[in-house]
């Protein structure tokens, strides 16, 4: 099996060594990246990154933000290292407005990405699952009235009270990646095998639905690179 890192993970290195990060990250065995920030390289720089270390672009995970006032520049940097697929990693949707307001952003924003052959995503916290300051359930919302696809987070989606193994089947027609990753009910992460969330479950759904996945570990303990090891190690365990 081919795994992916989210570089958050190994965030204590990426911002002084994109470079070494990712070539280290490739000899634990990850074949699948998804970037949390470029840290200034240029988009050639990036694919050379790949190129040397045999790893793939699995999506990136980039801000609403960079898309409504960088758009031109952005795209062009997207379409530059091949990036199928981006992903909104979060935002400010504790209220109604500020749901609505981004709802007709990705609505508008979706179709034009698509244009230039780049997916739009959303990656999940807990906090969508819950009833923001307005009472609306915001995850439910965002899959009833926009077209985005999914990353879904399935420890975030676990420590909110869902079952994620439901949520991949129910949403599996829009589910194009997971966050593989494990913690307590509390929201305090752990590496993988060391929490409470049904890791092996998740780990056995995305095999039966085809579905990649990556690993999202961000408690850097004893460090980044350490971490990200004891997690590829659990998965090999599970095959």
């Amino acid at each position: 099996m081919d795994y992916g890192l989210q570089m958050y993970s190994v965030r204590d290195i990426t911002a002084n060594d994109l470079p070494g990060a990712i070539a280290k990250v490739a000899q634990i065995g990850y074949k699948l990246i998804e970037f949390a920030g470029f840290f200034g390289h240029s988009a050639g720089e990036v694919n050379d990154m790949l190129a040397r270390n045999n790893v793939i672009l699995s999506g990136t995970h980039t801000g609403l933000g960079e898309l409504t006032d960088h758009y031109e520049e952005t795209i062009a940097f997207h379409k530059a290292i091949h990036n199928p697929i981006y992903i909104i990693p979060g935002h400010d949707l504790s209220t109604r407005e500020k749901l609505e307001q981004f709802i007709a952003q990705v609505n508008r924003l979706q179709p034009l990405l698509k244009a230039e052959g780049i997916e739009m995503g959303f990656h999940n916290h807990s906090g969508e699952f819950r009833p923001n300051q307005d009472g609306i359930v915001v995850y439910d919302e965002l899959v009833a009235r926009t077209n985005l696809l999914l990353e879904i987070d399935t420890y975030w989606a676990y420590a909110a009270g869902r079952d994620p193994i439901a949520l991949m089947e129910q949403l599996k027609d829009r589910l194009r990646l997971i966050h593989i990753k494990d913690g307590l009910a509390n929201g305090e992460g752990k590496p993988l095998g060391q929490g409470t969330a049904p890791v092996a479950k998740v780990y056995a759904k995305a095999l039966e639905l085809g579905i990649p996945m990556i690993v999202e570990s961000e408690t850097l303990t004893p460090d980044g690179l350490t971490e990200a090891q004891i997690c590829f190690d659990y998965l090999k365990s599970l095959e």
